[in-house]
């Protein structure tokens, strides 16, 4: 979730007040206006504090205006987002509650994150993880993110392979590419011929496509970003954010 920085916050605070106060004081003759403006700024001297609480007022109303489009957003492509053929589900299929990560092979924050996600599969037998590709580092993300849907093709597992690919990309050192990514779908024992003749596949254009106008409906410019029921987590949070928003869905509070 993205907040004004406060600096500008606090110049945007002025401008706006300005402009407002720009209105009003034309009825004013230049003394009374000069008078008027000294107040005003002794006033906001003595009590810098009241723009802190501008500023707090405008980041709980952006975030407010935020979170009600993010509903919104999530209510509208509801199907498309935990209910796509053209994604992998970990954990439990039949699960109470659904949470999709939008996730890029090259990204070191989703890297970290994966603890996280698999800490809550393990110990959460009601969790439903859908995972989507979303490759926003590059030329070799988007290669990684074609290989990974050939790997979703060839699973025949339940997800399972898809799962040991995923965790073997995100262990790899360096840049994620195709020729990584191929190296790993052999490492699993599938067919990376296959993966590489299917990387330009209509399927794979598809499933990528999806991923991305989900993510532009939403809002969402970077990963890991999860989405819920509601609700829509921006950042490597950690794996307690993650069961508190998780709890949101399924209890209404925190802690079920």
């Amino acid at each position: 979730m993205k907040f004004i920085f406060r600096p500008l916050a606090v110049a945007l605070v002025a401008l706006a007040a300005a402009s407002t106060f720009d209105v009003a004081r034309a009825q004013f003759s230049p003394d009374q206006k000069g008078e008027i403006e000294k107040i005003i700024r002794d006033y906001l001297l003595r009590n810098p504090e009241v723009l802190q609480e501008v500023i707090q007022e405008m980041e709980r109303r952006q975030a407010q205006a935020e979170a009600e489009k993010h509903r919104g957003a999530i209510k509208e492509h509801a199907d498309a987002l935990f209910n796509s053929k053209r994604q992998i589900v970990l954990g439990n299929p039949q699960g109470d509650v659904t949470m999709v990560e939008f996730f890029d092979y090259n990204c070191g924050f989703c890297r970290k994150a994966l603890t996280d996600k698999l800490e809550l599969i393990k110990n959460d037998p009601r969790l439903r993880l859908v995972l989507k590709e979303f490759p926003v580092l590059g030329e070799g993300s988007t290669q990684a993110a074609q290989v990974a849907v050939s790997v979703r093709l060839q699973d025949k597992t339940g997800g399972k392979k898809y799962l040991e690919f995923h965790q073997k990309m995100f262990a790899s050192r360096g840049q994620i590419d195709k020729a990584r990514a191929l190296a790993v779908v052999r490492e699993i024992g599938l067919d990376a011929a296959r993966a590489e003749r299917e990387m330009g596949s209509e399927e794979v254009r598809l499933t990528l496509e999806e991923g991305f106008k989900l993510a532009e409906a939403l809002g969402i410019n970077g990963t890991p970003t999860y989405v819920l029921d509601g609700q829509v987590v921006v950042g490597a949070v950690g794996v307690e954010k993650l069961r508190e928003a998780i709890n949101t869905v399924r209890c209404g509070k925190a802690t079920c």
